[in-house]
């Protein structure tokens, strides 16, 4: 005999939900191919479709909703759908949504060029814009190099980076990156660059300090301009924090020394802040901690507050004025892209630094990262946590098979996925990197949020080292 089927509304609302889900995941498979991703693993982590956010939240078709614990990819600050800069782009879409920057300008690009300027130290005085992260990076490598030539040090080819280094996905910021994961794969077509030991902080001999760690591992960079600093433009660094490289960090006495050290041998310093600027170190920028002046500075990633892509270049009259010069001497910088200085994205901009003065936010995140902090030092003393490291408001946790011997787990085990599934199930987005869980939230999360945030992470570490 057939049981006759009955289904209350909600169970009827709950099977419509997730035949929507079933459908977009179907049509999504079918035409995407997505970043990052080994795109044969979605036939057993299904994709989750997010239907809308909100502040630190994002929600998916069945009404679940997660922490925003990674800022989705490091890039918002002040929590989905601010109200505040959605009625800033609305104003600017009634106005102008987009012009070529080449002969034309808007006042959006004006007043966050002013901005920008007005946040750098004074040396600092002009604005390039250009369209996303690794974009600027290629653009910086290009200015560096240009200027020298330009300059008449034809010999000014080769940069510098640190092993563990990670500064984006084009060929040029490829090659100056140091993860086999993004860049064996393309060695063959990539520039070669001179690769110098990190100095990060997570294999120092336990008899030394941060600072000590830091200092005795700049020798290697020392000897390296030493030997080529007839051949190097300039030298790329994350400053404080390699967030793609595991989220290693380092004292910012290595940025004092290397500025010394650019000055004196003639290289330029480029600081790559796409991941590490507006606030995420605890200063508006990570190189100010070492009261250095850096010749060419990249922003990117939380410039809009997380709405659009945009990036820009910082740089020093004596830069500009190197390529300042009539036409037919042919020493212009020609770099451009067709979206250069959005309207939109400008205004997202300038409307995420004005939230910046409204709230206080520099001096309130001091108070959050203690608060963070506090609630995660106990992973200390886990017996598959080689440490808990923080720079402001990154926070990251690195899981080790073996604590006294830093051994680290098999990457083949793949217990980075096993933390990311068990965050999912408790509401709480987090992607690791490796074996290291990392967290950095919108600056508007509150309390309760981080106390469910850091529970889970602990929980995470728990099931990914079981």
């Amino acid at each position: 005999m057939l049981r006759k089927k009955v289904h209350s509304k909600k169970t009827t609302i709950d099977i419509n939900k997730k035949n929507t889900v079933k459908k977009i995941i179907k049509r999504d498979l079918k035409v995407l191919w997505h970043p990052c991703t080994q795109m044969k693993d979605h036939e057993k982590i299904p994709l989750i479709p997010i239907k809308k956010g909100k502040g630190v939240w994002i929600e998916d078709f069945n009404n679940r909703k997660y922490i925003d614990a990674i800022s989705s990819w490091w890039v918002n600050l002040f929590g989905h759908s601010n109200p505040y800069i959605n009625s800033q782009i609305n104003k600017q879409l009634n106005k102008l949504e987009h012009v070529l920057l080449a002969g034309f300008t808007h006042m959006p690009a004006i007043e966050l060029s002013e901005q920008l300027v007005k946040l750098m130290p004074k040396d600092i005085t002009k604005c390039f814009f250009t369209d996303n992260g690794s974009s600027a990076i290629d653009a910086a490598l290009k200015m560096s190099f240009h200027y020298w030539k330009n300059k008449g040090y034809k010999k000014k080819s080769k940069f510098v980076a640190l092993s563990n280094s990670y500064h984006g996905e084009t060929l040029g910021s490829l090659s100056i990156s140091n993860i086999d994961l993004y860049k064996k794969t393309y060695e063959k077509i990539l520039k070669k660059t001179i690769i110098v030991p990190s100095p990060d902080c997570f294999y120092k001999k336990s008899n030394k300090s941060n600072e000590e760690h830091t200092e005795e591992m700049f020798k290697h960079m020392l000897k390296t301009i030493k030997k080529h600093h007839q051949y190097i433009a300039g030298i790329v660094v994350e400053p404080l924090v390699q967030c793609a490289g595991y989220m290693r960090m380092y004292h910012p006495i290595y940025l004092s020394l290397l500025s010394e050290a650019c000055k004196k041998y003639n290289i330029h310093l480029i600081a790559d802040e796409i991941a590490v600027g507006f606030g995420r170190t605890g200063s508006m920028f990570a190189f100010e901690q070492a009261k250095i002046t850096p010749d060419i500075i990249c922003l990117s990633k939380g410039i809009t507050g997380g709405y659009m892509t945009l990036s820009a270049i910082l740089t020093n009259e004596e830069i500009y004025n190197t390529f300042y010069a009539e036409y037919n001497k042919l020493k212009a910088f020609l770099h451009s892209h067709s979206y250069t200085a959005n309207p939109i994205a400008c205004s997202a901009a300038l409307a995420s630094l004005k939230l910046f003065n409204k709230y206080d936010t520099l001096k309130k995140n001091k108070v959050l990262s203690k608060y963070i902090y506090e609630k995660l030092t106990s992973l200390n003393n886990h017996k598959n946590v080689a440490e808990v490291r923080q720079h402001g408001m990154i926070t990251a946790v690195e899981m080790i098979k073996n604590k006294s011997r830093r051994t680290s787990f098999n990457w083949k085990e793949r217990r980075g996925i096993k933390a990311y599934l068990y965050g999912l199930n408790n509401n709480v987005l987090i992607r690791p990197l490796g074996n290291v869980i990392y967290f950095m939230p919108p600056y508007v999360i509150k309390k309760n949020e981080i106390d469910l945030s850091c529970e889970v992470i602990k929980g995470a570490i728990d099931e990914a080292t079981k």
